[in-house]
């Protein structure tokens, strides 16, 4: 399998990590930390020699609550940091945004995948997409960033996510964008409660067949601190856990905090996989 990006190709053979690199300053897990372009090319780089090879760089906070963001400020902060990952490293950039002028902006600066949340349905963002020429990562969410988690209901998760992806695919193709290009996530902890959660990650294989490569993204989520009663900090290991888990059903790129960990998670996977199909 394989992901068409702007100016390549993606090898997803075998389940690739993508590193999560938020230059914001109220990202629930390390809001703060990576706001100036060097700190944030230095953490970049980091991820990348331990193994990503992806770096999704996030300008909007997601968390649930956060407040929105201008265009103006989120283009700030994101252009220099994709402009200098793409100059000095050797890895695929990606942008975690709901806007088109964001997308357009920060695939003109090299970014070659878009992250969306809101799956390309905001206005003009089909269009930005694929006039960009970049791949995309359609997400599930059921509400918005803001309220998504006050009252999450299904009657069944795994259908309901998998139908949402595949009308969002469609409509990919109905506005020209190659499927080759698709990715599709089911949004772990974007208006699911743990329930829903759990139910989701157990139905990976599901959401895999609908043919797209399958993103998963789990990593330090409050899943973690209900089931294990822990700190974001020390949610590592539900973390790796969920990627090899995830991995096993057919999951082809992981989204993590905790690169090296989940790089360690993704051999073992892959060995044991190899081993039983011997």
């Amino acid at each position: 399998m394989q992901l068409r990006l702007k100016s390549r190709m993606l090898d997803l053979s075998a389940p690739v990590v993508m590193g999560v690199l938020n230059v914001t300053p109220d990202s629930f897990s390390d809001g703060g930390r990576f706001t100036q372009p060097d700190a944030a090319l230095a953490r970049a780089r980091a991820m990348v020699e331990e193994g990503a090879r992806v770096v999704d760089v996030g300008g909007e906070s997601t968390r649930p609550g956060a407040p929105p963001v201008a265009e103006a400020t989120e283009l700030e902060r994101v252009v220099p940091v994709i402009e200098r990952i793409r100059s000095e490293l050797d890895c695929v950039v990606s942008i975690d945004t709901m806007k088109p002028g964001v997308m357009r902006a920060a695939c003109a600066a090299g970014a070659e995948l878009i992250n969306d949340v809101m799956a390309l349905r905001a206005p003009g963002a089909l269009l930005a997409a694929r006039d960009s020429g970049a791949a995309v990562c359609l997400m599930h969410m059921q509400g918005e960033p803001r309220t998504m988690q006050q009252a999450p209901a299904y009657l069944d998760a795994v259908e309901e996510v998998a139908a949402f992806l595949r009308d969002r695919a469609q409509a990919c193709l109905d506005a020209g964008i190659a499927r080759e290009r698709l990715v599709v996530d089911p949004g772990i902890g974007f208006g699911k409660d743990l329930r829903h959660n759990l139910e989701l990650l157990g139905g990976i294989d599901v959401i895999a067949e609908l043919g797209l490569p399958v993103m998963v993204g789990a990593s330090r989520k409050s899943m973690f601190g209900q089931l294990l009663d822990r700190p974001v900090g020390e949610r590592q290991a539900g973390g790796v856990a969920v990627a090899a888990l995830a991995a096993w059903q057919g999951a082809r790129i992981v989204r993590t905090h905790d690169v090296r960990a989940t790089m360690d998670a993704l051999t073992v996977t892959a060995a044991i996989r190899a081993a039983r199909q011997e």
